[in-house]
């Protein structure tokens, strides 16, 4: 057993968890800043080459006598000498890379509306401090476009038609305005306050010769994918001031240097085993010259003693990069040593080159050892590393494939959605998946819901919530896994239906194993589809007469009038769960212990589907609990707070067999589409949400 088995995530039970929980929370936070920089990292280059080209002390005058003049043109563009208060360097670093990253933050949260509302407010910390507002920038880009999407809510809905352009753009201007000034004598004065003191612990740490030490815990935080968060979060701001005063930053170099990551790849490259030797080579060229640091990840992940290379390999580059006065100009994204060397000034060559080499060599040797004293002799379960480091980041790996081994062979038609009971999320996922799926084309590919403990190894293709993913890869490690994190709108969806595209053109271009001939029959294909929908019993592709036909087999009240309810009263997500499951328990659909195992469920996995709706439910073991099948509907006023995601509306299940199936779908349908979430938000009776839910035809 390779030592990957010790990296899995931790069971919710475990006391871990609130660790794990701190973990992805950061991570978000860390995804976030990544998201506002990493877009606009081209205007970072710019700048940082102007800087290195037009500055006084840049390339041009360095290597031209005759361009030193303080009236010519290079002066004039780096705003020096006679140009001191003008050129095209200072107002770049002032003005444009803190506006666009605002603009990028809050486009993020509200579209255009919310990018400008971010931009102008952020225009007020800029006036209102004297570093460059990158830190002000990240939180007044998103807060303008949460606080213009909320302001936008209010009256959606309620505005005379005509009136829409004059209330969006004074709503838009006055809020703004307001932000601008908010900025200017509140964040403005704090976050600049903030950023001189950090910077002041940077240069106690550099003096008191502690800087390497950083590396304690920014090499694991890599690897654990925090790195976003310090590196976007923390350095970029810290080493952007630091760089406008002194010309470089050696803040820039902390997390980038890939010396740590091509030690390790290199011992592995001489002395791993199996897969994992015979592509480290190829991994290091991606690391170093790709700049894609993730790509030893798994390296790290399967071997977690290596992480003490890294670590050292670490200290080692900032030592050398401290000794040399080093730094960059700007921040080198990706961390590709190409992009490193093109921000480093002139005076910091040999200690940058010194630092990576030495780095390299030092990662290499503890690896090397390490390696070599390993007394497992199996072969590095590099695949599972990889499905690990995957479930950490959140979606899939951009050099996944360079590393997980052969993938599904052939093209792909079973695919099962799976959670812990099997009757409510992983049905709703299903619907969602399904109807992308055939949107697409591939009618002979069947998407259906199971437990996870049904689980058998005979599917091509299983998805699951991240949490779930170990357990469903034990069952069945033969398909293809996929992880999400939110069941009515996750992106995995669509990365689904684009490898439907090519897997299974591919394989219908391949002679078929048993027959030697071309694609198979498209009848053929399209029957064997329909026997695997019904044998998993799936009843989820129901039209909206089928769905009130199981209604009423049901005795009519699935979903009584009497278990919605327009204006729930509680304000955790703990509350809500026990206020669904009463419903439900009033209705006679479940026995009070049915609402426990609601709890139980919730803290195994998250039952938020995303789009505003949560579908609390039992665990498996809790089917016993139901009398029959039943749900219950929620809606807020003020939305619960669902470990940290909004739920509006909370949806109560409790299905005995399959006949909740297809009312799950149909309320999936709803939650797809705005305009009916618009009706439900504004449904005055139970019997406009019964309407809206199990009759209007999607």
């Amino acid at each position: 057993m390779s030592e990957a088995a010790t990296t899995p995530e931790m069971s919710a039970a475990s006391p871990p968890e609130k660790k794990s929980g701190l973990r992805v929370r950061v991570q978000k936070l860390g995804t976030g800043l990544s998201n506002m920089v990493m877009p606009n990292i081209g205007a970072f280059i710019a700048w940082g080459l102007l800087t290195a080209l037009f500055i006084e002390a840049g390339w041009l005058t360095g290597i031209f006598d005759s361009l030193k003049d303080p009236d010519g043109w290079v002066a004039e563009i780096g705003g020096w000498g006679a140009y001191e208060d003008g050129g095209v360097v200072a107002p770049m670093i002032t003005y444009l890379l803190p506006i666009i990253i605002a603009y990028t933050g809050g486009r993020m949260v509200h579209g255009n509306r919310g990018a400008v509302v971010g931009a102008i407010a952020t225009m007020g910390v800029i006036a209102g401090a004297d570093v460059p507002m990158f830190l002000g920038a990240m939180i007044m880009g998103p807060l303008g476009g949460w606080l213009m999407k909320h302001l936008d809510g209010l009256w959606e809905g309620k505005i005379r038609p005509g009136f829409e352009m004059l209330v969006d753009n004074f709503s838009a201007g006055i809020l703004g305005l307001l932000l601008a000034i908010l900025g200017f004598f509140g964040v403005g004065p704090i976050v600049e306050a903030f950023t001189r003191a950090a910077g002041n612990a940077v240069d106690f740490l550099v003096e008191a010769n502690l800087l390497p030490f950083t590396s304690i815990f920014i090499e694991p935080a890599k690897v654990l994918f925090l790195n976003n968060a310090i590196n976007h979060g923390v350095l970029t701001p810290l080493g952007t001031a630091e760089a406008v005063e002194t010309g470089k930053s050696i803040l820039f170099l902390l997390e980038t240097n890939p010396g740590p990551g091509l030690g390790i790849l290199l011992a592995f490259s001489f002395f791993g085993k199996g897969f994992a030797k015979a592509t480290a080579p190829g991994a290091a060229i991606i690391q170093v010259f790709g700049g894609i640091h993730e790509i030893y990840f798994p390296y790290v992940l399967a071997k977690p003693k290596l992480i003490l290379a890294a670590i050292l390999g670490g200290m080692t580059g900032v030592f050398i990069n401290v000794i040399f006065a080093t730094g960059l100009r700007a921040p080198a994204a990706p961390g590709s040593i190409i992009a490193i060397y093109a921000q480093t000034p002139g005076d910091s060559f040999l200690g940058v080159t010194l630092a990576v080499l030495g780095a390299t060599t030092v990662s290499f040797l503890v690896s090397a050892v390490l390696l070599k004293a390993d007394r497992n002799k199996d072969d590095t379960d590099l695949a599972a590393a990889t499905a690990s480091m995957e479930s950490m980041k959140g979606k899939k790996s951009s050099v996944a494939s360079a590393l997980a081994g052969p993938e599904h062979q052939g093209a792909i038609h079973d695919i099962v959605f799976a959670c812990d009971a099997g009757m409510g999320s992983s049905a709703m996922g299903a619907s969602v998946l399904r109807k992308k799926i055939k949107q697409a084309g591939h009618q002979d590919v069947t998407v259906v819901n199971q437990a996870i403990s049904n689980l058998t190894d005979t599917h091509d293709l299983v998805v699951t919530h991240e949490d779930l993913t170990d357990r469903a890869r034990q069952s069945t490690p033969s398909a293809i896994h996929v992880s999400v994190d939110d069941f009515m709108s996750s992106p995995r969806y669509d990365e689904i239906v684009e490898m439907l595209g090519r897997t299974n053109v591919e394989a219908s271009d391949q002679p078929d194993a048993d027959t030697g001939h071309g694609p198979r029959h498209a009848a053929g294909t399209a029957t064997a589809g329909a026997a695997v929908a019904a044998a998993a019993g799936t009843a989820v592709q129901q039209s909206a007469s089928e769905v009130s036909q199981a209604d009423a087999d049901t005795g009519g009240n699935v979903l009584a009038l009497e278990s919605i309810v327009l204006h729930g009263s509680a304000t955790t997500a703990a509350e809500a769960i026990t206020e669904a499951g009463q419903l439900l328990v009033t209705a006679g659909a479940v026995d009070p212990s049915y609402v426990d195992a609601m709890h139980d469920r919730e803290k195994s996995v998250s039952t938020f589907m995303g789009n505003g709706l949560a579908i609390p439910h039992g665990t498996n073991d809790a089917k016993v609990s139901i009398r029959r099948t039943g749900i219950s509907f929620v809606r807020y006023d003020q939305p619960v707070d669902w470990n940290g995601k909004q739920a509006e509306f909370v949806v109560g299940i409790a299905g005995a067999g399959k006949d909740h199936l297809a009312l799950l779908n149909q309320i999936a349908q709803v939650f797809l589409d705005a305009d009916q979430v618009a009706r439900l938000r504004a449904a005055d009776s139970p019997e406009e949400v019964s309407h809206t839910l199990l009759v209007v035809d999607r």
